[in-house]
């Protein structure tokens, strides 16, 4: 058995380089590469593209404006005390709110129009990441189906 010589790119010092796009090789004339790959459907250069809002939290108002989630819930015997009606019970609606470093739980009988603070639902939150933790807590607490 003897030995193999191997030929080829690792014999070159200087390995082949592709043209960018715009036909010029940058890596040569120590400009940056390309912006894309270089290729769209058409063949043709991709120009840039400004994305508006790319980046932006889909919700209402984004990361710093109010934002809310909502379950439909039953709570068990005694129902839900409101600061407006006192205690409302059967089938309900809880709603979550943030806004303004503050989270506030809201109700509402299920698909009326008015909506009644839960007593003793407000509370301090420093970041709206914390919003869907609060919202499980609260339906964990209040919805109790089977009583």
């Amino acid at each position: 058995m003897g030995e193999q010589a191997v030929t080829g790119a690792a014999d070159d010092p200087t390995p082949e380089r592709t043209p960018d796009a715009d036909g010029t090789d940058a890596a040569a004339t120590g400009g940056p590469g390309p912006t894309t790959a270089g290729m769209t459907a058409d063949g043709a250069a991709a120009s840039e593209v400004e994305v508006p809002g790319a980046g932006m939290i889909a919700d209402a108002g984004g990361a710093s404006g109010p934002q809310s989630r909502t379950t439909d819930i039953v709570p068990g015997p005694g129902g839900v005390m409101t600061d407006e009606v006192g205690v409302v019970t059967g089938e309900l609606t809880l709603r979550t709110e943030f806004a303004d470093g503050q989270v506030t739980l809201h109700v509402q009988y299920k698909d009326a129009d008015e909506w009644y603070v839960v007593s003793g639902g407000k509370a301090a939150l420093n970041d709206a990441a914390g919003l869907d933790a609060v919202h499980s807590i609260a339906v964990g607490l209040l919805n109790r189906p089977e009583g």
